[in-house]
């Protein structure tokens, strides 16, 4: 079958379109949509959706990119009818609880003529956290907007120490531990199938009331160190 995962530059949108490589999915583009508004998108990731365009060079596949300025589901649309015309069978979407997100996605690709797939779907969250690490994705946290995530965490790359963290404070202040509530965003910097891995330089900057944000300031790909020198 042939796919076109939507990537939004954060972990869960990555893990997904890894899954459906290793599952036999043929990727013939991915889809990005960024919000006009920055803070408000109710179905996308926002924060460092421009660094999509990086991340699919790092992977080599085209990139439909979209600004979605005024209706968000009718920019979605477009973006799955052009996908359909590239030759694309499904969709790939990295959606985890979000009944909100998933049944748009699923009548928008069926409109489209789209199957849709949700790999990520209602898996445990703790489990899948430490997964993203295991399997050897670097992840950086970008913003935290919840009580209890701490700004120290902003900047950070994700390994088994700090996921652990997390965890633990997620089951002491109940936000969710994948960050599925928007208490946190992701972005990922390398990832078994990138050919470079994205590099950026920025700073945290507080936005509010417990919500802290990487502002990048620069990016770029840089070539991925050999096996042997990867920690």
């Amino acid at each position: 079958m042939i796919a076109c995962p939507m990537l939004s530059g954060g972990k869960d949108s990555m893990y997904a379109l890894h899954w459906a490589v290793f599952h036999g999915f043929r990727i013939c583009c991915a889809i990005a949509i960024e919000p006009e508004a920055r803070w408000e998108s109710m179905l996308f990731h926002y924060p460092h959706v421009r660094m999509v365009e990086l991340q699919a060079r790092a992977l080599r596949i085209a990139l439909i990119k979209l600004l979605a300025a005024g209706n968000e589901e009718t920019a979605l649309l477009g973006a799955f009818e052009r996908a359909r015309s590239l030759g694309c069978d499904a969709v790939i979407t990295g959606a985890l609880l979000s009944d909100y997100q998933r049944l748009r996605f699923a009548s928008l690709a069926e409109e489209a003529g789209l199957r849709i797939f949700n790999p990520l779907w209602r898996i445990d969250q703790e489990e899948y956290m430490r997964s993203i690490v295991r399997e050897g994705f670097k992840v950086m946290v970008v913003s935290v907007q919840a009580y209890g995530l701490p700004p120290w965490v902003v900047g950070k790359v994700l390994d088994e120490e700090l996921v652990e963290t997390i965890i633990r404070l997620s089951r002491r202040y109940g936000f969710n531990p994948a960050f599925e509530g928007g208490e946190a965003e992701t972005l990922v910097l390398d990832a078994p199938l990138f050919r470079e891995e994205l590099r950026v330089e920025g700073q945290v900057v507080r936005l509010g009331p417990d919500h802290y944000f990487y502002e990048i300031r620069s990016a770029r790909l840089v070539p991925k160190p050999p096996l042997r020198e990867r920690s």
